[in-house]
């Protein structure tokens, strides 16, 4: 398939339902409404199109964006490419595709960790904190933990909506994972009061700091 086949194929598949459900969590005008069962199909059939998956993400379609995330080859993309590409995807969903599908799979990408996490681009931001929770919780040996807790009680009120999430996920991480830490972890959520009130379906653990720690202990116990 080249670009304008797969465009049109994109664009086909979309429902107005779903476009309205994006574009209300955040997304641009410039989406389909394709679902994601939909677009996993389609690069199920294409598999693997470095090229396509480059003009795709050009397109700024969002629904493009999201096909071309399956179909790129991570390991083909330059250190350069990647931060641009993640600074341009401010839509979160697109973003966190993304981040869990390239930049968690790349190679080296504690190359971008601190660079991201001190960025004044939003999504790189995100991004680098992102990745410093995963250090938090899969390979914290090297970092400043203290340092970092100090980081998330001064800026994390003050950060863009989408940095706090991550910044919110690494404090849970610090606690869930560090029993030195926990306590302080805690007291930080408890005061910073951020997701206190954050709606969760049945079933599901809130994003408060506290309690999202609390539970995560307790299911080591």
């Amino acid at each position: 398939m080249n670009l304008t086949e797969t465009l049109s194929k994109l664009e086909s598949l979309g429902e107005e339902k779903v476009r309205a459900m994006h574009i209300k969590n955040g997304a641009r005008e410039n989406i389909f409404g394709v679902k994601m069962g939909d677009i996993r199909a389609i690069a199920k059939k294409i598999k693997t199109d470095h090229e396509l998956a480059l003009q795709l993400w050009e397109t700024e379609n969002i629904d493009a964006r999201l096909l071309a995330i399956l179909i790129l080859k991570p390991k083909a993309l330059s250190a350069a490419q990647i931060e641009e590409m993640v600074a341009s995807e401010n839509f979160t969903w697109a973003a966190d595709w993304f981040y869990n599908y390239i930049v968690k799979e790349y190679p080296d990408k504690e190359q971008f960790r601190e660079k991201w996490m001190n960025s004044e681009n939003i999504m790189l931001a995100r991004a680098g904190w992102s990745l410093t929770s995963g250090r938090i919780a899969r390979a914290p040996e090297g970092l400043d933990i203290p340092a970092i807790l100090n980081r998330i009680e001064k800026e994390m009120p003050k950060v863009a909506a989408e940095i706090k999430w991550t910044m919110n996920t690494a404090l849970a991480q610090i606690g869930i994972n560090h029993a030195d830490y926990r306590e302080r972890a805690v007291t930080i959520g408890e005061k910073l009061g951020i997701y206190r009130d954050y709606p969760v379906s049945k079933g599901c653990t809130s994003p408060f700091a506290p309690i999202w720690i609390n539970e995560m202990v307790s299911r080591q116990k």
